[in-house]
């Protein structure tokens, strides 16, 4: 069954991409594709590594789904089909990879990127704002005075800032040295997060150059992991995003290892660093309002050191996208 799949696949690379795209949605929609759950939880370790690669490039398709297979948009690799789970819309994503199909899922309308992040207008008002916000940081203004009371925020929870860095990095740490004793299951880790960012539009952004990746690296990295799954716990007395980052900084570590990027990962360390001091900050950030409330110091001056915090993790965000950009395009 396995190598008539396999088979099938690549026999679809021999039509027209639509042609292609249509059939594999159609053996999607029925199943043939995506691995069952429950064989993924039965399998051992060496098989359910695979079938966990393989349900991150096909995740079977949501009970109910109906796909308009007589109007394809083709986007270079990309076939999109309209699709519709109930009220709600969206579309089938077919991802071409030169002689293969290689991922096929169900993206709804709304989810990713907005469309207009991934304009060259859009770019260039990155690349002003970047420089406006440094010009500001260079200057005496309310962002510089920010900047410098964050840092002396820091200073002052020395002792604290440093255990947070020690946790999460360690945990960062942890995850890297485990995938060395189960490479396939991080490397089909690392296929989930991979298809995770292709259903929301972000490698879409990669050939658009890199003004258009930084900005919308930024956006991502702000608007979903500084502010949403950042900012938001913190505000619950600091422990919430404590654990959530905890999970995240091992997840991350796990997935992103020297054992399966090789030596790109030295390319790829300082947008980790960056990117992970970001959110260590805003975690530090929710700790202080933990230790000023539990002193007596009132919520109220607590909240103002987690937005300090906060403050100081944007800037760590917005270096981090722009070398990151630069590195997708050019080094990797």
């Amino acid at each position: 069954m396995r190598a008539l799949a396999f088979a099938f696949l690549f026999a679809l690379a021999l039509a027209a991409p639509e042609e292609a795209a249509r059939e594999a949605v159609s053996r999607w929609l029925r199943g043939e594709l995506s691995p069952k759950l429950e064989d993924l939880l039965k399998a051992p370790p060496e098989e359910a590594s695979r079938l966990l690669e393989r349900f991150a490039l096909f995740p079977p398709p949501p009970e109910g789904l109906a796909v308009n297979l007589e109007s394809p948009r083709v986007e270079e690799s990309r076939v999109s089909f309209p699709a519709a789970l109930g009220e709600e819309v969206g579309e089938v994503v077919v991802v071409l990879e030169g002689e293969r199909v290689a991922r096929v899922y169900f993206r709804p309308q709304g989810l990713g990127v907005p469309p207009y992040l991934l304009t060259p207008g859009a770019g260039l008002g990155f690349l002003l704002f970047s420089l406006f916000w440094t010009l500001l940081l260079l200057r005496p203004s309310p962002f510089r005075a920010w900047l410098l009371e964050a840092l002396s925020l820091v200073r002052a929870q020395r002792g604290l800032y440093l255990l947070t860095n020690l946790l999460l990095y360690g945990l960062f740490a942890l995850g890297v040295l485990l995938a060395y004793a189960v490479p396939e299951l991080a490397r089909a880790v690392q296929v989930l997060f991979g298809g995770a960012l292709e259903a929301l539009g972000l490698k879409e952004a990669v050939d658009k150059g890199v003004l258009v990746l930084a900005g919308v690296i930024f956006y991502w990295n702000f608007s979903q992991g500084l502010f949403l799954t950042g900012l938001f716990p913190a505000l619950l007395l600091g422990l919430p995003v404590l654990l959530l980052n905890a999970l995240r900084y091992f997840a991350f570590g796990f997935a992103l290892s020297p054992a399966l990027l090789g030596s790109a990962f030295l390319f790829h360390l300082p947008t980790l660093l960056l990117e992970l001091q970001a959110y260590i900050l805003v975690t530090f950030g929710g700790l202080v309002l933990l230790a000023r409330v539990a002193g007596g110091k009132g919520y109220r001056e607590g909240l103002r050191g987690l937005l300090l915090a906060f403050y100081l993790g944007a800037l760590f965000l917005l270096a981090a996208a722009w070398y990151e950009a630069w590195e997708v395009v050019f080094l990797l």
